[in-house]
């Protein structure tokens, strides 16, 4: 909301606000635009999918977008735990941590379930875990062997977990 965001910006000096969702035609996401800029953030549209592996364009141009932004920055989804556990994960990875550091921001804590189609998310970090690794530094890996095609096609996810999660939860 604008008030939660206003706040946010003046406790945390925020530059940048990057929307998870990417533009899209509906009130919150005008909402969302208006605040910033009424706040003086810079907005940017950056999206991520929740239920399908990661796309290697995506992943880099989040990577050129992060390397070029105004921090501090707030990045958000709708309910802030599979598209911005990704987001904060790949942060992670791009600043040289670890892919169980990435892992451990995607948590049933924020409402994320792995075992659901968004556990496609904790695949993916897993993947990078034990195919790269220690060998190839994360983003050379995305550039060079990430396998998205692959690695949906090895995801299963469990169906009652997914009703949970789009259905009841209604997440998108």
């Amino acid at each position: 909301t604008p008030w939660r965001l206003r706040l946010a910006t003046r406790r945390y000096g925020l530059k940048t606000l990057v929307n998870l969702r990417g533009h899209r035609k509906c009130g919150s996401d005008a909402l969302s635009r208006e605040a910033a800029h009424n706040i003086g953030l810079t907005h940017i549209d950056m999206a991520f999918e929740s239920r399908n592996a990661p796309h290697r364009d995506r992943i880099e141009r989040f990577e050129h977008l992060y390397r070029d932004i105004r921090f501090p920055m707030l990045m958000h989804c709708k309910s802030g735990a599979d598209r911005t556990g990704l987001a904060a994960g790949l942060v992670i990875l791009f600043e040289g941590g670890t892919a169980q550091q990435a892992l451990r921001q995607l948590s049933w804590k924020n409402g994320h379930f792995n075992s659901s189609r968004t556990g496609v998310l904790d695949a993916f970090f897993l993947r990078y875990a034990a195919e790269a690794e220690g060998r190839l530094p994360f983003m050379d890996w995305v550039r060079t062997e990430y396998d998205e095609d692959r690695l949906r096609a090895d995801f299963r996810a469990g169906k009652i977990a997914s009703f949970m999660t789009d259905q009841v939860l209604r997440r998108e």
